[in-house]
């Protein structure tokens, strides 16, 4: 039984992490999804909670023909004792996928086996520029999973980002 992990803040989940994760489910027999930064939320940059970005991810990968799991996983700021954290977390896994430096470096440095997907569409399927276009009321639904969508109407996110981005 080969095991994926792939994390993410999903700040919002995307079709660039749906893209992602529809190819590695092609490579392994269980997929773990990470929820980083889980303790955050209610923030311009982390406007979700973990529970809200897990009811995405699920919602988004009802038909993916892999079995996953998704694990929400706080920050503990300490990198050196990060990889430890993680694996305390989750089930066993094999082979970490990522992109970002700092994910692959220290996955690296602790034996891990890293394969670093190409990010798809990567300069516009960012949660950055799909939360400044929530912000700015221009189209961003395209960007995300129809099930998404139907998840940020339910928890009215585009409300809460435009609200909690206002200044004094």
């Amino acid at each position: 039984m080969k095991r994926g992990f792939y994390i993410g803040r999903f700040q919002p989940y995307h079709n660039g992490h749906q893209s992602v994760l529809e190819h590695i489910a092609k490579d392994v027999d269980e997929i773990i999804i990470g929820v980083g930064s889980a303790q955050l939320s209610h923030n311009v940059s982390n406007p979700f909670t973990s529970g809200e970005r897990v009811l995405m991810i699920t919602r988004a990968l009802s038909l993916l023909d892999c079995p996953f799991y998704v694990i929400p996983i706080e920050d503990i700021q300490r990198n050196a004792l990060w990889v430890a954290h993680v694996r305390s977390m989750t089930p066993p896994f094999d082979t970490c996928y990522s992109s970002n430096p700092l994910v692959v470096q220290l996955f690296r440095e602790a034996g891990v086996e890293v394969q670093s997907p190409a990010m798809y569409e990567r300069e516009l399927l960012s949660g950055t520029e799909i939360r400044r276009r929530m912000i700015a009321g221009e189209p961003w639904k395209q960007l995300v999973p129809a099930a998404v969508v139907r998840v940020l109407d339910e928890i009215d996110g585009t409300e809460r980002l435009c609200q909690i981005a206002r200044d004094d």
